[in-house]
C-alpha cells in the first residue's frame, strides 16, 4: 500500500517490529546514439609505425585507414610495478636530515671490513675483552690481516700500545701484553664507532685544532643468535661533538635536543660503563602511552686514553651518543618479529606501502610520539 502519509518515527518503529521491509528497484534506459551501427567498427587504439606506413599515403597526407579512437585521458591506466625504499631507509633519511639540520656532518661509513685495531684498541678496549671473543664478533679468514696499519699508523699504534700496557695520561692502563698480531686481525665491524676513531685521528692531525660535530648511520655486524629481537646485522645511529671543555651538562643538552626532534621529549639518563667513555649513561625515553621509562640508547664522553694518544689536545673533550635503527623502525611499522622487517622474510606490500618517515614538530606531542607505545 501507500505509505506515504507515515512519518519517520513510525516507519522506523514498524521496521523494528519487522511488519515492514525495504525494497528497491533499479531500471535503466538504453537508446541508440549519434554513433549507433548494426555492425561492429574497426578502430585503429595505437599508432605505430607499422600502422602509418599501412594507412598514411605520404604523397597526399591523407588517412585512409579505420577511424582512430579517441584518447580518454581521464582513464585510469594500468598500476606498473615499482620499487620503493625500504622503511629503515625512510627513517634514515629523517634521522639524517634531522641531524644535518642540528649542524652535524657526516662520516664516511664505507668500511664494513675493519681492523681489530680501529674497531676495539683505538678505543682503549682492552684484547681480553669479551666483546673480541669469535662468540660475539665475526673475524675474517681472508684476508686475516690488515698489514698496511703497521706502516701508516706505527708511531699511533706504539702509543696505544704504551697506554694499553703502562697507562697514562692520568690512567694507570690495563696492564696486560699488548699484541700487534692481535690489534691487526680484520673482522666486520660491530659498531660505528670504529669510523668515529677515524675520523677523530684524522682531526687530530689538522693543526690548530678545529672544532667539530659528526653523525654516522650505518650497518653493523655482532655474532648474534637470531630471534624476533636479534640479528646478526643492524644499523646504528651515532653522533659526536669533539670540543674545548665539554661538559656532561652539553651532552645531556645535546641527547635532550636530538630525541626530542625524533618524537621523544622526555628522556632520563642512568650511569653505565663502556670501555671507552667516562661517565657514560643509558638512555631511557618516557613513554605516556604505557606510562614507563623505556631504554633508548646510550652515551658518554671518551676517555683521554682514547683521545690524547691520537694528538688531540688535553682539554679537547668529546660527547658521544648512539642508538639502534631497528627498535623505532619496529614501531612505526607494527612488526613485532624484527625478521619480518630486515631479511627475507620481508612484506614487499608493507615495504611499498609505508608512508615517508616525518617527524613534524608542528603535529601535537601524543600524535609524533604516535609509534612510541610499544618500545
Amino acid at each position: 500500500g501507500n505509505l506515504s502519509g507515515l512519518d519517520k518515527s513510525s516507519l522506523k518503529e514498524l521496521k523494528s517490529r519487522k511488519l515492514l521491509a525495504s525494497k528497491q528497484d533499479k531500471y535503466f534506459v538504453i537508446s541508440r546514439g549519434a554513433n549507433y551501427s548494426a555492425q561492429r567498427k574497426e578502430q585503429v587504439k595505437d599508432i605505430t609505425l607499422e600502422v602509418v606506413d599501412k594507412y598514411m599515403d605520404i604523397d597526399s597526407n591523407a588517412w585512409n585507414g579505420p577511424e582512430i579512437k579517441k584518447y580518454n585521458f581521464n582513464a585510469k591506466g594500468q598500476t606498473l610495478s615499482h620499487g620503493a625504499l625500504h622503511p629503515l631507509m625512510k627513517m634514515r633519511t629523517e634521522m639524517r636530515r634531522i641531524l644535518l639540520d642540528m649542524g652535524f656532518e657526516e662520516m664516511q661509513t664505507n668500511r664494513y671490513v675493519e681492523s681489530s685495531f680501529w674497531n676495539f684498541d683505538a678505543l682503549f678496549q682492552p684484547q681480553q675483552h669479551p666483546a673480541r671473543d669469535a662468540h660475539d664478533t665475526f673475524f675474517l679468514d681472508q684476508p686475516h690481516s690488515a698489514e698496511v696499519i703497521t706502516e701508516k699508523y706505527a708511531g699511533y699504534m706504539q702509543r696505544v700500545k704504551a697506554t694499553h700496557t703502562n697507562g697514562g695520561y692520568g690512567s694507570i692502563g690495563w696492564r696486560y701484553d699488548w699484541k700487534e698480531s692481535e690489534a691487526k686481525k680484520n673482522l666486520l665491524r660491530t659498531h660505528t664507532t670504529a669510523v668515529s676513531s677515524r675520523t677523530l685521528y684524522k682531526l687530530a692531525q689538522m693543526k690548530p685544532f678545529k672544532p667539530s660535530k659528526y653523525f654516522s648511520i650505518d650497518r653493523v655486524f655482532r655474532n648474534e643468535s637470531i630471534d624476533a629481537t636479534h640479528l646478526a646485522e643492524f644499523h646504528q645511529v651515532e653522533g659526536f661533538i669533539a670540543d674545548y671543555d665539554l661538559t656532561l651538562g652539553h651532552l645531556l643538552g645535546v641527547i635532550a635536543e636530538f630525541f626530542k626532534r625524533i618524537g621523544i621529549p622526555d628522556v632520563r639518563f642512568k650511569p653505565a660503563y663502556n670501555p671507552y667513555t667516562e661517565p657514560s649513561m643509558e638512555i631511557f625515553g618516557k613513554s605516556a602511552e604505557r606510562d614507563e621509562w623505556i631504554e633508548v640508547g646510550n652515551s658518554g664522553v671518551f676517555r683521554p686514553e682514547m683521545l690524547e694518544p691520537m694528538g688531540l689536545p688535553p682539554n679537547v673533550k668529546v660527547i658521544a651518543w648512539g642508538l639502534g635503527l631497528e627498535r623505532p623502525c619496529m614501531i612505526a611499522t607494527g612488526v613485532k618479529d624484527i625478521r619480518t622487517l630486515f631479511g627475507p622474510r620481508v612484506d614487499i606490500n608493507m615495504v611499498k606501502h609505508f608512508p615517508i618517515v616525518r617527524y613534524d614538530e608542528a603535529k601535537p606531542v601524543q600524535e609524533q610520539k604516535k609509534g612510541f607505545k610499544d618500545m
